[in-house]
């Protein structure tokens, strides 16, 4: 996977099409991120860089509920490569 924009803007998608809402925020994050499970929302740290921001959604995505069948097919697609990468390092 590329550390682009577009990479962080697909994998954004794939929240934002499940109903979350990422925003980007000051703050003491320990991992880089925080959630509110209860209005499904994601909060990462703003300073991170674009690589940061990557690993970030990338580790936090498969802890998430997202529900596949409401993502585009290039999301699923997306969704299922993040997948892929999480089992294999775990």
């Amino acid at each position: 996977m590329k550390y682009t924009q577009s990479t962080v803007s697909k994998l954004e998608d794939i929240l934002g099409e499940s109903g979350y809402v990422v925003r980007y925020e000051r703050g003491t994050f320990q991992s880089g991120w925080c959630l509110l499970e209860m209005k499904k929302i994601v909060v990462l740290n703003k300073f991170l860089n674009l690589e940061g921001r990557i690993n970030t959604l990338m580790e936090l995505i498969p802890q998430l509920a997202i529900d596949f069948d409401k993502l585009t097919l290039e999301s699923q697609k997306r969704y299922e490569e993040v997948i892929k990468k999480f089992e294999a390092t775990a």
